[in-house]
């Protein structure tokens, strides 16, 4: 399975800060916020990741990243040169050559931080269902499945809300509406089948002029083909994109680490877990960062 990260837009509602650097390489406590969408991804043994950023932003994001080696990852680079909605995504990742049709793909967006008990097991099963299902391995053992992430909000006029009924199974999804059915909120991760590409070709321009994805998932739905993966009590989904909910980012980011001694979301340690990159790459890497915490913490990841 691919992976795309949407990094672009204006970052508008953090003026004048955004204007001479994109949000997602602003920091998140100790690393920056794009760490925590591409860490989401990399738990979902997802290495090959399209970054798409702004045509003034992408120097930055490559000087940071460069081509991704250094995490053990497959990174590409794409332009977004207007913000015309989510599921324009994946037309951009068809244009630069990184997705063809037949190739599932997961979205998630570059301003989402995820933290959760059992994160990684949801998903690997939410890959399983647009991977193995889709016939990749063989023949199609079940219609291969779409799936999007939900967790209660207590204001859920100002998101895509997700009807469900006794099962948990998806009945509606509207997008900020006016009278919401439910309070769970559908949140900025969603895995999809091989025919992404087809299905998102067919999404029209809705009246604010974007391609929206609520329309994407309302295909899937009228397929039977769409999971809702509810994050369990006490999980936790940041969308950082006004001042309050990156201060409110960091320090929940902070209390986690200092409490835990763990770092939430480091590529570093997820690569080198996984045996993406051998010990003398991440030593490297920690030596780069010793004059900081976040280096002498690779280094006790290194020991231990």
């Amino acid at each position: 399975m691919k992976g795309i990260i949407l990094a672009g837009g204006s970052g508008s509602r953090l003026w004048n800060v955004t204007r001479a650097v994109s949000k997602q390489l602003l920091p998140i406590y100790n690393k920056p916020m794009l760490f925590y969408p591409l860490s989401t991804l990399m738990l979902a043994d997802i290495k090959d990741i399209l970054l798409i950023t702004t045509p003034e932003d992408q120097p930055n994001f490559k000087r940071l990243m460069e081509d991704g080696t250094k995490f053990g990852i497959n990174l590409t680079y794409a332009v977004q040169q207007k913000p015309e909605g989510l599921a324009q995504a994946f037309l951009i990742a068809e244009e630069c050559g990184f997705l063809h049709n037949g190739e599932p793909c997961a979205l998630i967006l570059g301003d989402n931080i995820f933290y959760s008990a059992g994160l990684t097991e949801l998903l690997e099963t939410a890959v399983s269902f647009a991977e193995e299902y889709s016939g990749k391995n063989g023949p199609a053992v079940a219609p291969h499945m779409a799936t999007i992430f939900g967790i209660g909000v207590k204001d859920p006029q100002r998101y895509g809300i997700a009807e469900v009924d006794e099962n948990g199974s998806v009945l509606s999804i509207e997008e900020k509406p006016r009278e919401p059915k439910s309070n769970i909120c559908v949140t900025g991760l969603y895995f999809y089948p091989g025919d992404v590409l087809e299905k998102a070709k067919q999404v029209t321009p809705s009246a604010r002029g974007e391609l929206e994805i609520t329309t994407l998932n309302q295909f899937y739905l009228k397929d039977h083909r769409l999971r809702l993966t509810q994050l369990p009590r006490g999980a936790v989904w940041l969308d950082t994109g006004t001042f309050d909910s990156l201060y409110e980012a960091s320090s929940f980011v902070e209390t986690i680490e200092k409490r835990s001694g763990v770092m939430v979301c480091c590529p570093e340690e997820i690569a080198f877990r996984k045996g993406w990159i051998d010990q003398e790459t991440f030593w490297r890497l920690a030596v780069e960062l010793e004059k900081n915490e976040y280096g002498s913490y690779l280094k006790w990841v290194y020991y231990h």
